[in-house]
């Protein structure tokens, strides 16, 4: 390619497509460089989109969305080695707040929506640096030979970002901001996931799990179910591999929860059609110093731009609206034919005044305090169950009054200092 280019965007993620997307529609010419074979082919969650804060943005693109199903059922469960317990909220209310999606399948059909507006998407381009002169980015440097050079450069390369800590945006990551999940996709008939899951036609079921699945470490499991198939993972914090686990573990802690009573019978004959592992930032917004610089914006993962509140896991909605709100600035930068900071920082005063910072900064210290508060993963979770157990077990002797074990388990929990110490952290989620 010659001559300068108006906007390039390293990586075909939600982020980048977003972008891109919003780009295309205008009119402005627009560059998307993606790694893998093709936008979605490298790309994974859990996963659920929470539709409701983006809802506004680009609203033509969701009546037609390649949606899995609408997630009407929340489920919750408890984990110990041999004992299990589930809350499920099941409601018409939250019928439609968020969808569950296959990444390789949504990704793969919005890179079709921008190449449709004009936009040029090109796969297995791997960006190995930035062109940069007197502060500013000028372009990209492709697989360390090519150079392309652009008005603005768009990173949206994910949780590690190395073009971003080029670009001066962003800290090098530590592994107590990541976790590294890890997912199958289990094939199953459409008709036997909704007589498993008590569903009908497109409901959904999300599905959290906490404690033994982890052996005790900050992380947890999740199930989602998708059109034909069921997503199974576990996600743990990056950090424990570091103190008291192996990197290898992963798949035998996937394969422990697989087996699991409150797991096996609902995946029990499926064909596990995929595998996939991914790194997901955990506080790592944290890192980022700035996101925005003289021909550069920082989105998504790239910018930290998820959030862990324990209930609900995010990130999909996020990487949306950033590269939405990319967009808007790109076009009045284009306008003004200003690149510098003065226009670009308008793409923080559009995050600020939106969802994502709002939530980024009223949940900034989820991610450390569900780190922090070790024993969500392993005491909680068995105090609750041997209470439930003695609750419900009948023994040979006389059984005790409820009263009674009620006031023997709380004083357990609430006449040891660690409890108070852990609510106090917990307070700020």
């Amino acid at each position: 390619m010659n001559g300068v280019i108006d906007v390039i965007v390293v990586g075909g993620g939600l982020a980048g497509l977003s972008a891109a997307y919003g780009l295309a529609k205008a009119g402005i010419e627009v560059l998307l460089l993606e790694r893998g074979d093709y936008p979605g082919s490298k790309n994974v969650t859990g996963g659920r989109l929470y539709l409701e804060p983006i809802r506004s943005i680009f609203p033509e693109l969701w009546e037609e969305a390649p949606f899995e199903r609408c997630v009407k059922k929340e489920r919750l469960s408890l984990l110990a080695k041999i004992s299990s317990l589930t809350l499920e909220f099941d409601s018409e209310e939250i019928k439609g707040q968020s969808y569950t999606l296959l990444r390789s399948k949504f990704d793969k059909w919005l890179s079709e929506k921008v190449e449709a507006q004009g936009g040029l998407i090109i796969p297995q381009k791997k960006v190995t640096g930035l062109l940069k002169e007197n502060g500013w980015v000028k372009g990209v440097v492709v697989e360390g030979e090519e150079e392309l050079r652009s008005n603005i450069v768009i990173i949206a390369d994910g949780v590690l970002s190395p073009l971003a800590q080029q670009a001066g945006l962003k800290e090098e990551i530590s592994p107590h901001r990541v976790a590294v999940g890890v997912k199958e996709v289990i094939q199953l008939p459409q008709e036997e996931i909704n007589k498993r899951f008590n569903l009908r036609d497109n409901e959904g079921v999300a599905h959290l799990f906490v404690g033994e699945v982890t052996e005790g470490v900050f992380g947890g499991g999740f199930l989602y179910t998708n059109l034909d198939t069921v997503s199974l993972g576990i996600v743990i914090g990056l950090e424990a591999f570091t103190d008291s686990k192996e990197v290898s573990e992963v798949p035998r802690l996937l394969e422990n929860f697989k087996s699991r009573n409150e797991v096996y019978p609902l995946i029990e004959g499926g064909e596990v059609a995929e595998y996939s592992a991914h790194l997901i930032p955990e506080g790592a917004f944290g890192l980022t110093k700035k996101l925005f610089g003289n021909g550069v914006l920082l989105l998504g993962d790239a910018a930290g731009f998820a959030l862990n509140h324990g209930i609900t896991v995010r990130g999909m909605d996020f990487a949306i609206a950033s590269g939405f709100f990319a967009s808007e600035v790109v076009k009045e930068a284009k306008k003004r034919n200003d690149f510098s900071i003065n226009t670009l920082s308008l793409y923080e005063s559009f995050l600020r005044n939106s969802f994502v910072l709002k939530d980024m900064y009223n949940f900034k210290n989820s991610s450390e305090i569900l780190w922090s508060v070790s024993r969500l993963y392993n005491y909680y979770p068995r105090l609750v169950l041997e209470f439930f157990k003695d609750i419900f077990f009948v023994p040979a002797e006389n059984k005790e009054k409820l009263w009674k074990t009620f006031c023997r388990y709380s004083k357990k929990l609430f006449c040891d200092f660690q409890t108070y110490k852990d609510l106090w952290k917990l307070r700020g989620l």
